[in-house]
């Protein structure tokens, strides 16, 4: 992948982080849920690497993408959808 794609790549990944933490963050029971959820789904070694995030890896989301939406796993999620995620993995934690 050439540098130009990389970064036009980065900034839309982190045009949907950013707007599924505005969604989370109407809602402050599922801070929690959503920190932990972000460790346990961040790559390996995340801390070393920029963005230095807790990001899943890239394959990883593609296949999570690819199993919601279909197609190549190249949709942004919606935030509402990662809203009802953690709501879904806060259930099942307290199940």
């Amino acid at each position: 992948m050439s540098r130009r794609r990389e970064r036009s790549a980065a900034a839309v990944e982190r045009r949907w982080v950013l707007a599924a933490a505005r969604a989370v963050a109407r809602h402050p029971s599922l801070w929690a849920t959503g920190a932990r959820q972000a460790l346990v789904l961040a790559a390996p070694g995340w801390w070393r690497r920029p963005p230095y995030l807790p990001l899943p890896s890239p394959d990883y989301l593609r296949f999570r993408l690819q199993t919601a939406y279909g197609g190549a796993g190249d949709q942004d999620p919606e935030p509402g959808d990662v809203v009802t995620y953690l709501r879904w993995c806060r259930s099942l934690a307290r199940g």
